[in-house]
């Protein structure tokens, strides 16, 4: 797991608990927050699994030659 993941993964989770936290509270600002964090987060996961899976594929290309 590389850092964009693992970042991704934490501010997802924070931005589902911030969102959570506003619709217990009836807070629309903190719970639109946490729903942005997480959307940020999961975008930040994706890019980390693209970076992994580039840097899987090229790896698998240099044991190939």
């Amino acid at each position: 797991m590389n850092d964009d993941q693992k970042k991704g993964t934490v501010d997802n989770i924070k931005g589902r608990v911030k969102e959570a936290a506003g619709v217990i509270s009836g807070d629309k600002k903190t719970e639109a927050e946490g729903a942005a964090e997480r959307l940020k987060g999961a975008v930040q996961k994706k890019v980390g699994d693209i970076k992994h899976d580039v840097a899987r594929k090229i790896e698998k290309d240099d044991d190939d030659e």
